[in-house]
Parts: C-alpha cells; sequence; structure tokens
C-alpha cells in the first residue's frame, strides 16, 4: 500500500484434499512496514490465494513467485524453541531497518502471533 493500512489473508492451498493452511497479517503503514513471506510447499501440487479482507478504501499490491532452488534462508541469529503458549521477544536497535522471521515445526500444526512494538507507547503492528 502507500502509507495505508492493510489488512490480508494468505492461503495456501495444498495437497490432495486441498486443506487450506492461513495467515492472517495487517499493518497500519504498508510503506513503511510492507509484509514478506516464504512459504515451504514440499510436495503436491500447491495454490497460494491472497485476499484484501481490508475495506476497498485501502487497496494493495501483490505478488507471488515460485522458488524451485530447495533452500531454506539463512538465520544469522541462534534459532530457539518457543513452547506453546510462550512468549519470546527479540529487541532491536532503532537502526535496524528490517528483520527476518523465520517459523517452522517438525510437521506439527503452527499457530503463531508475531507483534511489532515500536516507540515509547508500543503501538502494536500485527
Amino acid at each position: 500500500t502507500e502509507g495505508r493500512p492493510f489488512d490480508v489473508e494468505v492461503d495456501l492451498w495444498q495437497g490432495p484434499d486441498n486443506t487450506p493452511q492461513k495467515m492472517r497479517v495487517y499493518s497500519e503503514d504498508g510503506a513503511t512496514r510492507p509484509f514478506q513471506v516464504l512459504l515451504e510447499t514440499p510436495r503436491a501440487p500447491n495454490t497460494v490465494a491472497i485476499r484484501n479482507v481490508g475495506q476497498m478504501e485501502f487497496p494493495m499490491i501483490a505478488a507471488v513467485q515460485a522458488d524451485s532452488s530447495n533452500r531454506m534462508p539463512m538465520m544469522d541469529s541462534e534459532v530457539r524453541t518457543v513452547q506453546g503458549g510462550a512468549l519470546r521477544t527479540y529487541p532491536f536497535d532503532p537502526s535496524v531497518e528490517s528483520v527476518q522471521v523465520l517459523i517452522t515445526t517438525d510437521g506439527r500444526p503452527l499457530t503463531a502471533r508475531i507483534e511489532l512494538l515500536q516507540g515509547p507507547n508500543n503501538n502494536k503492528q500485527v
């Protein structure tokens, strides 16, 4: 978006029974805080659906690109296990312009909420 809010649902339709894996993303400012995601799509044919569930006054730009390199992105920081119901925070210096978040499981279902807390009043970007 051009500095406006976005509210998006991203669905990955996968497998023989086309069971969707769903993700909901919201940001107050799509220009300052854009959203990018890397979805692992092993095995069967897949379809990615992107749905703008925001108001009609807030259009957005979206794109999907296939990557067949069979590689996972490299993370510079230490990988840690976060148990169900637990909260883990990662503070960053104000000079950091963007971060990369990698969330994976050993094949079990994944439910996660990522919040960006910014400034002294902690305005949430979920």
